[in-house]
């Protein structure tokens, strides 16, 4: 008989489950990120006319892999699948480690120089920023930590990943980059090619560390139920 996908976390909290803390999770989750779409329509900027739309940003794409996990997972705590839990556990490989990319390099160059991250022509309100740089991670890191089984994924698999991811998104840039003829961050037009270079391969160290790091704190986290099935 096939074990319960409630079995294969090693926490507390039960997962999936459509009358717990699981599914309160998931939806609040995909009410947030809902909510950060609609605000991107409702509030048109010269980007939204642009090639690539919003998706020229990592927050939007970053933003994205994340709907698709919270979906899988919110349809896993309705219909108890194994394998739509297993498939939210897998985007959660990448989506967790680069949500925490995402609002530590947002947050960081915001408190430097908000011009590095937001055009003079951008107005977010405080609550439309924080859904767009805080609360994906948040929400993204209490699902790992508390609702997932711990990642099988090696320092070489992730380093593997975050730089696919990177050199995948750095020919995303450039292709809008010739449309447009303009760089959704502004950080990227200040810097020269090597400085962009620079940039992309700090990203890439960065995101494989939050992995590691990530998988640390679900090791102290979960430390007395990890020893007890040892």
């Amino acid at each position: 008989m096939a074990e319960s996908p409630r079995k294969y976390a090693l926490r507390k909290v039960s997962s999936p489950s459509l009358y717990g803390f699981s599914a309160l999770i998931h939806f609040l989750g995909l009410s947030s990120f809902t909510f950060s779409y609609v605000w991107l329509v409702d509030n048109p900027t010269p980007i939204n006319g642009s090639y690539g739309w919003h998706f020229q940003y990592l927050t939007i794409i970053g933003l994205t892999i994340a709907t698709f996990s919270f979906t899988a997972g919110a349809l896993a705590d309705l219909t108890s699948s194994i394998r739509l839990f297993h498939i939210k556990n897998a985007l959660s490989i990448c989506s967790t480690p680069l949500e925490v990319l995402v609002s530590m390099l947002y947050w960081s160059l915001r408190v430097i120089d908000k011009d590095l991250v937001i055009p003079d022509w951008a107005q977010l309100p405080l609550f439309a920023d924080l859904s767009f740089h805080a609360i994906p991670q948040v929400l993204l890191l209490v699902d790992f930590l508390l609702l997932s089984p711990p990642w099988r994924v090696t320092v070489t698999q992730a380093m593997g990943l975050s730089s696919a991811f990177a050199m995948l998104y750095w020919l995303w840039v450039q292709k809008c980059f010739e449309h447009n003829g303009f760089y959704p961050y502004p950080i990227f037009g200040m810097f020269g090619l090597y400085g962009r270079i620079g940039l992309f391969i700090l990203s890439t160290v960065t995101m494989t560390a939050n992995t590691v790091a990530l998988k640390w704190l679900y090791g102290m986290v979960n430390e007395t139920e990890l020893k007890r099935r040892q």
